[in-house]
């Protein structure tokens, strides 16, 4: 399922992200990998607030469809 339907609290391994080559490498580089874990710390509208690999990070709805978990 895709990040966007985790509630906040929860955590979860991500299993693909997907996405243009693009959309892709950049995910990668904000350190969305297959394997790690991703934990929600809030959801407002869709748009998430996250934490990977120690890091705070926000992205929006239309971004965390792309990465499934």
């Amino acid at each position: 399922m895709p990040l966007s339907m985790i509630n906040a609290g929860e955590t979860g391994i991500i299993r693909k992200v997907g996405g243009k080559e693009e959309t892709k490498r950049f995910l990668e580089n904000l350190g969305f990998v297959a394997g790690d874990d991703v934990t929600v710390i809030s959801k407002i509208d869709g748009n998430l607030i996250v934490n990977i690999k120690g890091s705070r990070i926000a992205i929006g709805k239309d971004m965390a469809n792309k990465i499934m978990v």
